[in-house]
């Protein structure tokens, strides 16, 4: 696929992943740039979209995430801290992944924060698709952030989409955004109540629309996805596998859908290369790993059906 389009992906808090692995011979050490932001752009690029990662790097771990994803695909504007980038290791020798240790990234100063939100708005104009996701840790950006920077990018016509957890998706939606994509959870979260039926999940994504959202994803594990689009109401149906990794599903599906929107393509296109992004992932022990063959493969196992509105 060719690179006929760009996208902004505020991605604040790349991370080193240490994972442990075992081979015939022994023992191997891999390190690799990991989070959020940093799957979400793995996928945009590997559907063709060229990704413009927006984020905070320092210290010792960020001396050796730096060249890690600089030597990925897209254009990486990261803001100097003093505190260190964070960082995990995980033990994957027995062929599951078990946490070892975490260190999150140190606080931020002032001009630190001015200096990411400066950075991420010139290039949300250029591009004119910004994708927001979440600090981590998830206090480190608060939901004035979002809410500034949608504001001061949408008057230019510029496209939002968010992948977003309380309270920064109230911050994000108060801007004004296009789409959001969330999980159940984290919609009960932000209604402070359950959304395990359809009634109640209705009424929540309600007050998400409310806000001018057009379209709202729930995702929701193992079940198909949920899409409401204005009036209407979607059930995405995904290939479901048993032996592989959730993280970065989610993530991996964000990044489809940026880069299909990135290229003006139709909404239905980018939900049902997203959801196959995210079983391409699945497949491929998590981490934004899939490629784009295998993603448009996978599609064509996609359905998106309508059941009201």
């Amino acid at each position: 696929m060719t690179r006929d389009a760009a996208v902004t992906i505020l991605g604040p808090h790349p991370l080193l992943s240490i994972a442990l692995e075992q081979n015939q011979d022994g023992d191997d050490v891999h390190l690799h740039p990991a989070g959020q932001g940093v799957w979400v752009a793995r996928i945009a690029a590997a559907l063709g979209a060229e990704p413009v990662v927006c984020g905070f790097l320092g210290g010792e771990t960020g001396a050796v995430l730096g060249p890690l994803l600089h030597a990925r695909a897209g254009e990486w504007r990261l803001v100097p801290t003093a505190a260190n980038s964070g960082t995990y290791v995980t033990d994957e020798r027995s062929g599951r992944r078990v946490p070892v240790a975490q260190a999150v990234s140190g606080a931020l100063t002032r001009h630190e924060i001015d200096d990411l939100f400066t950075e991420t708005v010139a290039a949300a104009l250029r591009t004119g698709l910004l994708v927001l996701c979440n600090p981590y840790p998830g206090d480190a950006l608060g939901p004035d952030f979002y809410e500034r920077l949608v504001a001061d990018v949408r008057p230019s016509g510029v496209r939002v989409l968010a992948d977003l957890s309380s309270p920064r998706l109230e911050g994000a939606i108060r801007g004004g955004i296009e789409l959001v994509k969330i999980n159940d959870w984290e919609l009960a979260a932000f209604v402070l109540g359950p959304v395990d039926t359809p009634a109640r999940m209705a009424a929540a994504v309600r007050r998400i629309q409310d806000e001018g959202v057009e379209t709202v994803v729930i995702t929701r594990g193992e079940e198909p996805a949920t899409v409401y689009r204005g009036d209407e109401v979607w059930t995405l149906e995904a290939p479901r596998f048993t032996d592989g990794f959730r993280e970065g599903c989610g993530d991996s599906m964000m990044g489809a859908i940026a880069a299909v929107l990135a290229r003006d393509g139709d909404w239905r296109e980018a939900l049902t290369l997203g959801a196959a992004a995210g079983a391409a992932n699945f497949l491929r022990h998590g981490l934004g790993s899939a490629d784009a063959d295998t993603i448009v493969e996978l599609a064509a196992s996609v359905r998106l059906v309508r059941t009201a509105g």
